[in-house]
């Protein structure tokens, strides 16, 4: 309102300024035709300019006589006259600047104008109007809103989301030429899978929310058991884990119904953490010591074979000793044991498994030496054989006795058959 108000006011004042330029460029006409008619007189007759500048010049009490004298100034004093009146006309160089004209208002209102007192000797105008102010930029229209808000019935729902992915995985997996017929009932089978979908998942929130109604007091009383396990090593460990996923397994989804829950997840992932842990080491601990080599297979393969074992045996050493320290510290918070994970655990006996590896690694090579006796691949074989040894001890810290045997007889053939080659040439 106080922007339309100002508006107007600006508007008023502008028109207002535009009626006195028009009133004073009139009068200025007028006074220019009564200043030629005057002119127009005063050259035709010459008494009455006379008697005028002689009434002006001369004083009342003077005689008849002082007429006569003052004849050779009538021409001068009517010249003085025409001037003055001249210098009444007021010029158009010393009028005020006509102001350009503001944006027209959006909504101009008809109000009447102010008085003005226009004198027409003075050409003053009555009351001083001050420069109009900038003009304000126009109201944002106003538009008819809905009553209904947009933001009362609209809210996310991320099972749309979950959804749309799953259904673009599911088509990025299928190929691309399926013909024609695929193409035409595309549609309706996306009608169908959409609507299964759907409903498939409302009835796993269903049943998700019948666990969390339903296995409240069965979930309490493993949330209990978490909280109070203790261990004294880690094989206790391994059978409570296992114990407690077969308990969760009746959930239709574990983790969406302890979420509303006070379950002890922190420990609880630690425990598993842990039992999988060991789990694997024993794994590979179990697949190194029931390897057995097979003498049919060709000796490439085999040796080919026992180095990717030995490379899990390492790689499995390493992550463990890469976590230990911080896996320790927070397994002693939780009761849970971590000897296993030291150097003298299970860690020990996958490196004597890697030296068992590598003492039949070295047999093969001995053997495979003994079948080729002097060639082209002979001091090949017996640097492979060799290297493999350095990388077995350097990650077992040493051999043993078998194993040190092994790599002796592999030294003793070597040298016997450089002093062949040598004795052939």
């Amino acid at each position: 309102m106080r922007l339309c108000a100002e508006l107007d006011a600006a508007a008023l004042e502008v028109t207002s300024r535009k009626q006195r330029i028009v009133q004073m460029e009139k009068e200025m006409a007028e006074l220019r035709k009564q200043q030629d008619a005057e002119d127009c007189c005063s050259s035709s007759s010459s008494s009455k300019p006379y008697l005028a500048v002689s009434l002006h010049a001369s004083p009342p009490s003077s005689s008849s006589s002082s007429s006569t004298s003052t004849s050779p100034t009538d021409s001068g004093s009517s010249s003085d006259t025409a001037a003055m009146r001249r210098t009444r006309v007021p010029e158009l160089s010393k009028l005020p600047p006509i102001p350009p004209p503001p944006p027209p208002p959006p909504r101009p209102q008809l109000t009447p104008a102010p008085s003005l007192s226009i004198s027409s000797g003075s050409m003053g105008v009555s009351g001083s109007v001050g420069p109009p102010p900038p003009p304000p930029p126009p109201p944002p229209s106003k538009r008819t809103s809905s009553p209904v808000r947009s933001g009362s019935c609209v809210r996310r729902v991320p099972e749309v989301v979950e959804f749309y992915h799953s259904l673009m995985r599911r088509e990025s997996k299928r190929d691309g030429g399926s013909g024609a017929d695929a193409a035409s009932g595309g549609g309706a089978a996306a009608t169908r899978d959409m609507i299964g979908e759907i409903e498939n998942r409302s009835a796993h929130l269903l049943a998700i929310r019948s666990d969390v109604e339903t296995q409240g007091d069965f979930i309490r009383l493993l949330i209990k058991e978490v909280e109070g396990a203790a261990f004294v090593n880690i094989d206790g460990v391994v059978s409570f884990v296992k114990w407690l996923d077969d308990e969760l397994s009746r959930l239709v989804d574990e983790r969406a119904v302890l979420k509303h829950f006070e379950w002890p997840e922190q420990k609880a992932d630690a425990l598993r953490e842990a039992a999988f842990g060991y789990r694997d080491l024993k794994k590979l601990e179990g697949e190194a010591s029931s390897f057995r080599d097979d003498p049919r297979q060709p000796c490439a393969a085999a040796l080919k074979k026992m180095q990717a074992l030995f490379e899990k045996l390492e790689h499995g050493v390493y992550n463990l000793a890469r976590v230990r320290d911080g896996a320790a510290s927070r397994y002693g918070r939780f009761q849970i044991p971590s000897e296993w994970m030291q150097d003298a655990g299970v860690v020990s006996q996958i490196k004597f498994q890697s030296m068992k590896l590598a003492r039949k690694y070295l047999e093969r090579v001995s053997s495979e030496l003994e079948a080729i006796k002097v060639g082209p691949d002979e001091e090949e074989l017996m640097l492979q054989g060799v290297r493999f040894a350095f990388r077995v001890h350097q990650f077992a810290s040493g051999f043993d006795a078998d194993t040190m045997r092994a790599f002796q007889e592999l030294k003793e053939k070597a040298s016997l058959c450089r002093f062949q080659r040598q004795k052939t040439e």
